[in-house]
């Protein structure tokens, strides 16, 4: 008797979340290298590219494909694009530290949510049920909040972008 065949699987990387994934990574750097010579152009690719971050974790959960692969790959973009734009504020705004203070901060603490929560077991770093802290919480456990902070802050970062000219020496001038 014949055996039915083997069910193929997806592999990881050609996950759909994964895709858009790697797309977002195109998208950055064509945004990156256009930023100086075309600002309009650059925050219309860096805020298509952060749209797309809301979409993989919606195609992850609705075909099924959230893996460990896409949401490190997910949490880099972020990371490195959010860097990549505090960097570019740093040389426009004085005191250039505050922008770097703010990249610090964006690191450490995506990175000690992340270890604390492979530290104790728990399959994602937005799983705070039984954590103590009321604003991991919020953010976490409330989307509309998270993506209210996620956008405000973003479209913030843009906007001080698209107003910087040379002239710029400190952020009490943006007008």
């Amino acid at each position: 008797m014949a055996q039915p065949p083997a069910k193929k699987t997806l592999s990881v990387y050609l996950y759909i979340p994964n895709i858009i994934g790697y797309f977002r990574i195109i998208i950055n750097f064509i945004a990156f290298a256009e930023c100086y010579t075309n600002r309009t152009l650059f925050a219309i690719l860096y805020f298509f590219s952060f749209f797309c971050d809301g979409l993989d974790g919606w195609f992850a959960r609705r075909f099924n494909q959230a893996s460990t692969f896409g949401a490190v790959l997910d949490m880099v973009t972020d990371r490195v694009s959010t860097a990549c734009l505090l960097a570019l504020l740093s040389q426009f705004y004085r005191p250039g530290l505050v922008f770097i203070l703010l990249l610090g901060l964006d690191i450490t603490s995506h990175w000690f949510q992340m270890y604390s929560s492979f530290l104790s077991g728990k399959t994602s770093h937005k799983d705070v049920k039984h954590t103590g802290n009321g604003l991991l919480k919020l953010y976490y456990g409330y989307r509309p909040f998270m993506a209210f902070c996620c956008v405000a802050s973003e479209v913030l970062y843009i906007i001080l972008f698209l107003y910087a000219d040379a002239k710029s020496t400190s952020l009490l001038n943006v007008r």
